[in-house]
């Protein structure tokens, strides 16, 4: 039986809506500064590159170096990543600057004349002096861990992309 009340609110109560806030994800076990992760998608699939610090978004920062693979500065999450057991020093590497709003892009007119817009063709995207000097600051120190490293072949293991073949098995390889 449901109990039938005598009343009701002559107006109705709003209640605030209970929203939750968005975390940033744990970092997941084996990642932390230094260690080798292999990118599985993007641009740069299949390259080694060196993890730097998890930013406040929840991505990983990492960098190739450029110099070694190609691979700038860059956020990638960590879902697209396999962690591997190398480790290289990152002593040196000042990566306190870098934050979500170094790769945020800056807002352009959008141009509303399909005349204007053919008639300034294709523009070359230019990177930022800033980011050019942050890149370099970074591979420089880096760099220099990897020509002192005891690891053999460290840079060319850095270089070399990541592949699987035919009858390889990635469920039973060891990262």
């Amino acid at each position: 039986m449901v109990k039938q009340f005598e009343w009701y609110p002559a107006e109705d109560q709003k209640r605030q809506v209970r929203t939750k806030k968005a975390k940033a994800p744990k970092l997941r076990s084996g990642i932390e500064a230094g260690a080798v992760l292999v990118l599985l998608s993007g641009r740069f699939r299949g390259k080694r590159v060196v993890f730097l610090k998890q930013l406040e978004s929840g991505l990983l920062l990492v960098t190739g170096p450029h110099k070694v693979n190609g691979v700038p500065l860059k956020r990638v999450n960590q879902v697209y990543t396999i962690t591997t057991s190398t480790k290289v020093n990152i002593k040196g590497a000042d990566v306190s600057k870098v934050t979500d709003k170094t790769f945020t892009r800056s807002k352009v007119e959008k141009k509303s004349d399909a005349a204007k817009f053919f008639a300034e063709g294709a523009k070359k995207k230019e990177v930022s002096k800033e980011r050019l000097a942050l890149q370099a600051s970074v591979d420089k120190a880096i760099l220099g861990n990897i020509k002192a490293s005891k690891t053999p072949l460290l840079k060319e293991y850095l270089h070399a992309r990541f592949s699987l073949t035919k009858h390889d098995k990635p469920h039973a390889m060891k990262f």
